[in-house]
């Protein structure tokens, strides 16, 4: 009986572990990372030399090393969408060569896609028309130097001759630049399945590279380089109706910086798991732009209030680094009397999982 049991608990073990599935995300149709039925992954590292080897994936996981060199490790559920992740050697924390990378935290990370749900399709690529994501080089006079932009562009762009289209330019956060939200983001995939579903008008959407230098060099860039090169080189409707501006942490931040003195420009802003900082901070700036910013909402929230068709502002739930920040910044709205429309996931944290869900959701309440 005894050996029964253990021949059923056998079976069922190896059932389970062949229901896993290669990561997306894996080079070369790689079999690790892999992800178990419960969306726990299954790391496999080779590294026969090597003393100590973790997976830091939010959590740091000890991995353990067989007979042959590769270590394993096999960590808790994670949530739907893409999380980044590094392997940590010996104390150095490196990409996984297993897995695709993408630039965040300031260098070159790796990346894991947990499949979404059954019915959540609203982020994979669908049989409906598609845009293109075109890469275009520009000259900022910001930097001084050529920079990349990616504008996507609907399905239907370079037949409709005619048509003139809005605009939405996004910013990415942190640490990294205007691949975010091609790479990470999905935003073509996003925009592509909102537009067929009729949810979301037809539009541009443009991501840049935010990093020039704080402050003292976003405003110009937005507004000297970016938007100009946009609107003399693309059929779009250069109107303050048919502008939105939005951005992630730091690129939510810049949002505020420029779209706030700027709403005869921008009529819609987005502001997703940012605020200003709670306390004056010399990050970005001089550290006084938060408090100037209220005293400039003050004087004028009349003509803010009329001009904003949507002043948007997200968080990923408690979680969320920004949280704090952005709760002192409402508060400070709120005494001022700025309307705006604030929306918590719950969850989710400072993650691109929920970035990915707040364009969901800022998009179709665009240009309407």
């Amino acid at each position: 009986m005894m050996r029964y049991l253990l021949f059923l608990l056998c079976t069922v073990f190896c059932e389970a572990m062949s229901a896993q599935v290669p990561a997306e995300t894996n080079v070369s149709k790689g079999k690790y990372p892999a992800i178990l039925p419960d969306n726990r992954v299954e790391f496999h590292v080779k590294a026969p030399n090597a003393l100590k080897v973790q997976v830091d994936l939010g959590k740091q996981y000890d991995m353990t090393k067989d007979n042959d060199g590769e270590w394993r490790v096999v960590t808790e559920p994670q949530g739907s969408g893409i999380h980044y992740y590094s392997l940590i050697i010996d104390g150095v924390s490196v990409a996984d060569p297993a897995s695709e990378s993408f630039y965040g935290c300031s260098r070159m990370m790796s990346c894991i896609e947990i499949p979404y749900s059954k019915g959540e399709n609203q982020y994979e690529v669908a049989n409906v028309p598609h845009g293109d994501v075109r890469t275009k080089y520009y000259f900022s006079t910001t930097t001084n130097s050529w920079r990349k932009m990616y504008i996507y562009t609907p399905a239907g762009y370079d037949k409709n001759v005619s048509k003139k289209y809005p605009v939405l330019y996004i910013m990415h956060g942190g640490g990294e630049d205007a691949r975010g939200w091609v790479q990470q983001g999905r935003m073509d995939i996003i925009l592509d399945n909102l537009i067929a579903a009729g949810k979301a008008l037809p539009m541009l959407a443009v991501s840049f590279d935010a990093n020039v230098g704080g402050y003292a060099g976003i405003e110009k860039e937005i507004m000297k380089n970016v938007v100009p090169f946009v609107e003399s080189n693309y059929r779009v409707d250069a109107s303050p109706d048919k502008r939105a501006l939005s951005g992630l942490s730091m690129g939510g931040i810049f949002t505020l910086y420029v779209g706030i003195p700027h709403n005869d420009f921008f009529h819609y802003l987005g502001v997703f798991s940012s605020g200003w900082f709670s306390q004056k901070n010399s990050f970005f700036g001089n550290g006084d732009e938060a408090e100037a910013s209220y005293a400039y909402l003050k004087a004028n929230k009349a003509t803010f209030n009329k001009n904003m068709k949507l002043f948007w502002i997200s968080i990923g739930g408690k979680e969320d680094i920004a949280f704090n920040n952005c709760q002192i910044m409402r508060n400070k709205f709120d005494g001022i009397g700025i309307k705006y429309e604030f929306y918590d996931s719950q969850k989710g944290g400072h993650t691109w999982p929920v970035w990915r869900n707040d364009l969901y959701l800022f998009a179709p309440r665009l240009f309407k």
